[in-house]
């Protein structure tokens, strides 16, 4: 999910992006997708293979830039509200 942010982040050079809104964002997206908990590393590569199916990672891209946009135009960090999407 980190990857995805800073690719799709690059898109968008006025919204903020300092560690709070970073977070927020990122947190705001885990809230809004299905968890996929792993315990080895057997799951762990299991995992990331489904999620880097077309379907996985149009979701992603879709909550993580309603999150840019949220966290855009409400900073919690002070910074200047942008509308970003």
């Amino acid at each position: 999910m980190q990857r995805e942010y800073e690719q799709l982040r690059r898109r968008f050079p006025r919204f903020c992006g300092c560690d709070t809104c970073r977070g927020d964002v990122l947190v705001y997206a885990l809230n809004r997708l299905s968890p996929h908990y792993v315990s080895t590393h057997q799951g762990e590569v299991l995992t990331e293979l489904s999620l880097t199916s077309d379907q996985e990672r149009a979701k992603l891209d879709v909550v993580l830039l309603e999150g840019l946009s949220k966290v855009g135009l409400a900073p919690r960090c002070g910074a200047k509200p942008v509308q970003v999407v």
